[in-house]
């Protein structure tokens, strides 16, 4: 069997070891969408990954959906991620950009701008704006012929991506937003040729994968899926006949991979590795629950066929998390308070692993400053 620190190729890309860092909500971009010397910093710590995979990155401005997050929209963004993907390059890392369009997880306060969605059904909750947390108000649902349009939103910012160094992006199917919205039962609720049906509810998600590896190559491309969360209030009717067909038709289009939550029970989960024929990511525990990925849950899903493991919440305390991992050391903890604040504390004031006696290490970064609580992908 496979262990989490054997070498894994993934496209073009041989990858070090198996750990993957998930995607996580940190809110420390500029207003603008900005990404800053701090965010360079925090993902420079943690280039010891097999991969890592950023924050959700909005394609287009009505795709925010939280404040303080970065965009690949504009060529100020796309310059200002370079010096991130220099600097996790230098450290010898890898690095994917999470695409993550909110669709009716937004708010106007956020954006300027009435969030769209499949249908004109809001979400359920308050979303988080500029200054505090909002009721989710009714989206715009999207004319026919403008759903093409935000499906090729993600390969317009993949392209920027490709530009600003990135190795790679994964679309952002999972959790409520915008694809995980067509793919539901009750948020889309479209009659046209993207609603109703299996075949049809997949359609927004599929082209958007198509038009991304048309864009950048399959070998540069992933989706992140959370079949049956409910997230937001999404609820997806016959998940395991929804995400077969999903997963099928993906096949076809041929990305570098798959990255599945855990949100739905292992026996469809390991239903699902068996339809799909590519790399699979697997996060083995439910997002933002009471639990966090551990070697043991790791070591189970290799078992069960998984090629790569995604870590959130280990990530945020633990920068040297490999290698915590590799030698049984014991892990940090993180402090919630300060996933969402902005600045540095609990972003870049997490150590490396001191043996006793032995100063604290950060391969040539800033000594205090070493992991942070990202927060589990808020979503």
């Amino acid at each position: 069997m496979a262990t989490l620190f054997d070498r894994h190729p993934l496209g073009e890309l041989i990858l070090p070891n198996r750990v993957v860092m998930a995607p996580m909500t940190r809110v420390r971009a500029t207003p603008d969408g900005l990404a800053t010397p701090s965010m360079a910093t925090y993902y420079a710590q943690r280039a010891t990954a097999g991969l890592i995979v950023t924050e959700g990155v909005q394609p287009n401005r009505v795709g925010q959906s939280n404040p303080g997050t970065p965009g690949l929209h504009t060529d100020e963004q796309v310059r200002s991620w370079r010096p991130v993907t220099d600097a996790v390059h230098t450290n010898g890392g890898r690095i994917f950009a999470q695409l993550m369009h909110g669709g009716r997880v937004s708010h106007p306060a956020t954006t300027g701008m009435r969030p769209v969605g499949p249908s004109a059904v809001p979400a359920v909750g308050a979303v988080f704006t500029p200054t505090g947390p909002q009721p989710a108000p009714v989206p715009r649902a999207l004319d026919s012929t403008e759903v093409p349009e935000q499906a090729r939103s993600y390969a317009l910012a993949a392209r920027r991506a490709v530009e600003a160094g990135f190795d790679g992006v994964e679309l952002h199917g999972a959790n409520g937003y915008l694809i995980s919205q067509f793919l539901s039962g009750n948020a889309n609720l479209r009659t046209d040729a993207y609603g109703g049906s299996v075949t049809n509810r997949i359609r927004f998600a599929v082209e958007a994968v198509a038009a991304t590896v048309d864009a950048i190559g399959g070998h540069r491309t992933g989706i992140r899926l959370s079949p049956g969360a409910g997230f937001w209030g999404v609820e997806e009717d016959d998940v395991p006949e929804l995400y077969a067909a999903l997963l099928t038709e993906l096949a076809a289009v041929g990305p570098a991979y798959v990255h599945l939550e855990a949100t739905t029970d292992e026996e469809v989960l390991r239903g699902l590795r068996e339809v799909w024929p590519g790399t699979l990511i697997m996060n083995p525990v439910l997002p933002m629950g009471t639990r966090q990925t551990d070697r043991a849950a790791a070591d189970r899903w290799l078992g069960w066929g998984a090629d790569l493991i995604s870590f959130g919440r280990a990530y945020l305390a633990n920068p040297d998390l490999v290698e915590r991992l590799r030698q049984g050391l014991p892990m940090a903890a993180h402090d919630e308070a300060t996933w969402y604040t902005g600045g540095d504390t609990g972003y870049l004031t997490y150590p490396t692993y001191s043996h006793p006696g032995v100063p604290p290490s950060s391969d040539g970064w800033d000594p205090g400053a070493a992991a942070v609580p990202a927060a589990a992908d808020r979503t």
